[in-house]
């Protein structure tokens, strides 16, 4: 990332608090973009965050309104706008900055974050504000690193964190119950032996949508299915639920997609 980046105007300073994973990567991301960014912990600003205009929360969503409070009992002098960049919590939760005169805002990078060294460019942004200043703020910030923003409707922040969370955390989680069921199998090296698959069943969707699904309830062998159903019962009975239902929805995609061609 560099700074020739366009966005509307240069970001006035920026104060990330938190730094854990995501507070690290926005510094990071921040830095490469050549914003006047610094990192501090909660209820500890370091001295160059007296100029910051902007407060940044990088913390867990049930400490957002804490460390918002925290941040208020003694703000930097040139402080205009507070934001989070939490997806499940919208903007009540700094409600305490609204008391205090200040905007508002939120910038949620629709990415996973394992790590401090993620890169966070070109994933997508939901963005909101206070005002409309605040929104300019969110997006300036978030185009600024790389990031292409955009608004949620109304009351459904809700809904998109949980679908970030179906296509992500669900999908590590189902990824390791596969490596489970080799693993009571059997089979070691699960996860190497599986990667290929999974990377380009990704790549596949990616393209293609509800069209790259393949496999036995695709092609309506059901007799496959059953035996599949009756070896994860024998080998893993904690996953057959969860088989069962991941085959139903699967059943789903494909009448939809059945529907769609017809």
């Amino acid at each position: 990332m560099n700074s020739s980046r366009p966005h509307t105007h240069r970001l006035p300073a920026v104060v990330v608090i938190g730094a854990g994973r995501m507070g690290r990567a926005m510094l990071r991301a921040g830095t490469d973009a050549g914003i006047e960014v610094s990192l501090a912990g909660r209820g500890d600003l370091p001295p160059q965050a007296g100029a910051a205009e902007i407060a940044l929360l990088c913390v867990p969503d049930a400490e957002i309104a804490n460390a918002c409070r925290t941040l208020l009992e003694d703000p930097p002098s040139d402080l205009r706008y507070v934001g989070h960049t939490s997806g499940a919590s919208g903007l009540e939760v700094l409600s305490g900055a609204g008391a205090a005169g200040l905007a508002a805002f939120s910038v949620h990078p629709l990415q996973t974050v394992p790590d401090e060294a993620a890169r966070l460019g070109g994933a997508p942004a939901a963005v909101e504000g206070s005002s409309p200043a605040a929104l300019a703020v969110a997006r300036d910030l978030a185009i600024a690193i790389g990031l292409r923003p955009f608004e949620l409707p109304e009351n459904s922040r809700a809904a998109y964190h949980a679908a970030a969370s179906m296509a992500s955390n669900f999908l590590v989680a189902l990824e390791e119950s596969a490596v489970e069921l080799l693993r009571d199998a059997g089979i070691e090296d699960g996860r190497d032996l599986l990667a290929p698959l999974v990377v380009q069943s990704v790549a596949n969707w990616v393209e293609s949508g509800a069209a790259a699904l393949t496999g036995p309830i695709a092609r309506g062998d059901e007799l496959t299915v059953r035996r599949h159903s009756d070896a994860v019962e024998r080998t893993s009975p904690a996953l057959t639920e969860l088989y069962g239902v991941l085959a139903e929805r699967t059943r789903a995609v494909a009448r939809g997609r059945a529907e769609v061609g017809a």
